[in-house]
């Protein structure tokens, strides 16, 4: 027991989808046999325990992998709200059934035996797993509404990914595919700019409604036309425009330093004459 380590999704990010939460599903595989040999001999009544059983160990490894999978998203991102559904939670007050139904009612052991064998589960779990995060990740918002930035960031997201999809469309444009590659790790970079100081999504919010669904508007209107449809000038036209969302990203990086810099100059003088006073 002294070897096994905890799981920590901040040190385990790199391989934390592929894990999925695989130590629940062995408890499956011991279920599976009983419920294969009850069959085998005809035995109704512990073929239906057992598929009971098998069903609730079932129910708990499944919502322990959306648990898992919700606390990745939550630990990666820099600027999120705590889970809505703690499945986490309640995986972990289902494994402690599971385990008491398989124990009393499946298994014949008495209900102490159940009851123990329940807590032990259910306590394994919460100090192997932990419990679902509660604290929101909104630091550093000020007088900017949280949920104005989570759903401006959130729509500039999957606006990106539009993009993305339409590119694999124009994959034979090698031109225009590198020129709305650059374009959307500038977006990228602006996004997390704007995580990272939340209240520049005052400065920020009209430029990333306007430019980025402008863009994701022109990549979709352009990819559902067909290539042998697309005139030369129109498509010299589409790379002229690149080039100029390209400059106007920089622009509002640029312009994004600068309202940094002047916060802190703001808030040094307002120091000093704190100081003075």
């Amino acid at each position: 027991m002294a070897k096994v380590k905890r799981y920590n999704p901040q040190t385990e990010e790199g391989n934390f989808k592929a894990k999925k939460g695989h130590l629940l599903y062995i408890f499956l595989a011991p279920l599976f046999l009983s419920v294969i040999l009850a069959l085998l001999q005809r035995d109704v009544t512990s073929f239906g325990l057992n598929l009971v059983a098998f069903g609730l160990f079932y129910a708990s490894a499944k919502l322990n992998t959306l648990g898992l999978a919700n606390e990745f998203e939550y630990h990666r991102e820099q600027l999120t709200k705590a889970p809505e559904k703690p499945y986490k939670t309640i995986s972990a007050i289902l494994l402690g059934v599971a385990t008491l139904f398989t124990a009393t009612i499946a298994g014949g052991e008495s209900i102490l035996t159940g009851i123990f064998l329940s807590i032990t589960a259910t306590l394994g779990y919460g100090l192997y797993y932990g419990l679902d995060p509660r604290t929101d990740k909104l630091e550093n918002i000020g007088d900017v509404s949280a949920e104005l930035v989570l759903k401006t960031l959130s729509d500039a997201k999957e606006k990106l990914l539009g993009i993305e999809e339409h590119m694999e469309k124009i994959i034979d444009d090698q031109t225009l595919y590198n020129k709305l590659e650059l374009a959307i790790e500038k977006a990228e970079h602006i996004l997390k700019t704007i995580k990272e100081d939340p209240k520049d999504i005052r400065v920020a919010r009209k430029f990333l409604i306007v430019y980025i669904d402008g863009l994701e508007k022109v990549t979709n209107s352009y990819t559902s036309m067909e290539d042998g449809a697309i005139k030369g000038e129109t498509k010299e036209k589409l790379h002229h425009l690149l080039d100029d969302v390209e400059k106007r990203f920089d622009k509002e990086l640029v312009r994004l330093k600068k309202n940094n810099e002047f916060d802190l100059d703001v808030n040094i003088d307002v120091l000093q004459q704190q100081i003075k006073n």
